[in-house]
């Protein structure tokens, strides 16, 4: 059976990939690309694809602002492109028949089209339309304290519990969070990232350092007002002056005096 597809990215070079890949599966064919949000709810409901690659991150109308377009009935089979954007990953994790994180390898677009095809071939359209009903029904729900965070690995996303974060620290663009002895590169920033975690249980105690209460073990003084924060596997984390009241007020009145 014939199946036809719409690329929709308003990067060129992405859009020329996933034609460029999807020319190894000869039940597919390309009906046509979109360059914007807005050029491709006219093409959805036109030419009615059986599956779309829609990139989230457009200028004016992203991937999520097509689905309220179109309507979650109307939407094909969906196959999300994203660069990086954390709050949708939380969203796929659960609802997403899959996603493609740029640059994608050949072998890791495979995988996603057959998925795709297989649910195709299963007439699984209406399940995927509850998912796409599910997902619009998280993103206008009041925002909660991330549970998990998506980490890049490989070409694909890590999940790690917020529980088992240790502490986090910046470099630069990025953010290292350390978990269970080993540490985790993924790109963002603190100002993000501290919005994202309950601050009941983590602690900003520096600009460049945010911890898991839970994992402190001590705090000491160090020199000119500022204090050492000692964590349970020993690491030595700097604490901001500015940030010594709020951790007093945490721990109790007889911290950091």
């Amino acid at each position: 059976m014939k199946y036809s597809a719409l690329i929709v990215d308003d990067e060129l070079l992405a859009r020329r990939s996933i034609r460029k890949f999807l020319k190894y599966f000869p039940d597919f064919e390309v009906t046509g690309e979109c360059g914007d949000g807005r050029s491709s709810i006219a093409a959805i409901h036109t030419q009615r694809p059986d599956l779309v690659f829609l990139d989230i991150q457009m200028p004016e109308l992203g991937g999520f602002e097509v689905i309220h377009e179109v309507g979650k009935d109307a939407m094909p089979i969906t196959i999300f492109v994203t660069a990086y954007d954390r709050y949708a990953l939380q969203a796929f994790d659960a609802h997403a028949l899959d996603y493609l994180l740029k640059p994608f390898s050949e072998d890791r677009f495979r995988e996603s089209v057959v998925r795709a095809q297989r649910a195709l071939d299963m007439g699984k359209q209406p399940a995927h339309s509850q998912n796409i009903a599910q997902l619009l029904e998280q993103m206008n729900r009041k925002k909660e304290f991330a549970e998990r965070i998506p980490v890049p690995n490989k070409g694909r996303f890590l999940f790690l519990n917020v529980r088992d974060l240790d502490w986090i620290e910046a470099e630069g663009n990025y953010l290292r969070l350390h978990s269970h002895g080993a540490s985790h590169l993924m790109r963002g920033n603190m100002n993000e990232m501290e919005k994202k975690l309950d601050p009941g249980k983590f602690m900003r105690i520096h600009r460049s350092t945010i911890v898991n209460m839970q994992r402190i073990r001590e705090v000491q003084p160090w020199f000119r007002g500022h204090h050492l924060v000692i964590m349970n596997n020993g690491q030595e984390l700097k604490l901001s002056r500015h940030q010594k009241d709020k951790l007093r007020t945490l721990l109790g009145k007889n911290c950091c005096s």
